[in-house]
């Protein structure tokens, strides 16, 4: 389907490594596509997970990935800046242990996307990388980035995986957007080069994805 609104810049950003970053920036690409967007995918992430996910196959990733050296200064916003020139969307995977690349990522982006797991430990972290974001959009006297919170890697056959929202959003004070499972099918896709779109499209995963791109979506054309 046609698109011809402005295009956006989402960052998908955290302080804290395995909390399914990269796994949602790619996903989140598929289902942009599905949606009838063009989309360039800034791997900015030293370790270079997208690019190595994208390489595993021959599915849309492999046409959209863009690998980043995110270390220089100006290098992220750059890029972004390129990309946003010839795609609807761009998105960014910025790398846990370098907070001036989250912050140079927050200084270009609509929205800021920070997923956070279930437990505890990784809220430490998530409080770190809002008070980056927020600094983001002091400097740039504006209403963006937009930031929100994503669920991610959660059990919602859990207790704590049903409460996580509603927790989050209380000790957090950020809006929270729909959740991301954790599901052995989202490895098996990641590793056969696929995102959930092409690998199994009528799949609970594949639906969780679509939903936050709708609303991811929403938020950074505001």
């Amino acid at each position: 389907m046609p698109y011809n609104a402005a295009m956006a810049i989402i960052a998908v950003a955290g302080r804290k490594g395995g909390i399914g970053k990269s796994t949602i920036a790619g996903n989140l690409a598929g289902e942009f596509v599905y949606l009838g967007r063009s989309v360039v995918v800034l791997d900015a992430d030293p370790q270079h997970s997208i690019a190595e996910w994208s390489e595993q196959g021959e599915g849309l990733l492999a046409q959209c990935v863009l690998k980043i050296e995110g270390g220089q200064p100006g290098v992220v916003k750059a890029n972004a800046k390129a990309a946003a020139a010839s795609a609807d969307m761009v998105i960014i995977d910025t790398p846990p242990g370098m907070p001036d690349v989250i912050y140079e990522a927050a200084m270009v982006a609509d929205l800021v996307l920070l997923p956070c797991g279930p437990s505890h430990l990784d809220l430490f972290p998530l409080k770190s990388a809002i008070a980056l974001t927020l600094k983001a959009r002091a400097a740039r006297r504006s209403k963006k980035p937009r930031v929100r919170l994503v669920p991610s890697k959660v059990s919602m056959n859990t207790n704590l995986g049903r409460s996580l929202q509603s927790s989050l959003e209380e000790r957090m004070g950020k809006k929270v957007m729909p959740p991301i499972s954790q599901r052995v099918i989202v490895a098996e896709a990641v590793a056969s080069g696929y995102t959930m779109r092409e690998y199994a499209p009528n799949s609970p995963s594949a639906a969780e994805f679509l939903a936050l791109a709708k609303a991811a979506d929403r938020l950074s054309r505001r």
